[in-house]
């Protein structure tokens, strides 16, 4: 199964060239639409869900928005993935994300959605390196700094100690 989503939005763009080329594909494309006004009517589709993890347990693709939180489920279950970043979102950022997942080889970037067939087509055949979040340390610095402050210190020394430097759980033992 070929499964779309759009997250918490709308990208009637994206929905709309999916229902192009559902009758093409060979495998059910069963699309989540969010808030957007068009309707599918070539495959599945529902609006929301209270977890999107059944769809992607069943799911050969996941042809996606460029959202931070989709891109990082998808990979990290190790599903192919087609990632469209949302021109309308007003700061680009899903660029940056995708930029960088795409260059490391983890998705298929599709910048343009009049080539999403020969992406989905692509990412069918590609074999994408396993993606694991880097280690997490971010809650061990902010149980420091709130430390540092219930005790009275010196909180800028914390921050300064730890701006510009990639921390690693590791550096807490």
């Amino acid at each position: 199964m070929i499964f779309v989503t759009v997250g918490s939005g709308d990208f009637d763009p994206l929905i709309r060239q999916m229902d192009r080329l559902a009758p093409q594909l060979d495998l059910p494309v069963v699309m989540q639409i969010g808030l957007g006004k068009y309707e599918p009517m070539h495959a599945e589709f529902f609006r929301f869900a209270p977890s999107l993890a059944p769809y992607y347990e069943r799911a050969d693709l996941v042809v996606a928005h460029g959202g931070v939180g989709v891109t990082l489920e998808v990979l990290t279950r190790h599903i192919p993935l087609v990632s469209v970043d949302n021109p309308d979102r007003p700061d680009h950022h899903q660029d940056d994300i995708l930029s960088h997942l795409a260059s490391q080889g983890y998705l298929l970037w599709c910048r343009d959605l009049t080539r999403l067939g020969v992406a989905i087509a692509q990412a069918r055949t590609t074999t994408f390196p396993a993606f694991e979040l880097p280690p997490l340390a971010l809650h061990l610095v902010v149980a420091e700094f709130l430390e540092t402050l219930a005790a009275g210190g010196d909180t800028k020394a914390v921050a300064k100690r730890y701006r510009g430097r990639q921390v690693r759980p590791q550096d807490f033992l």
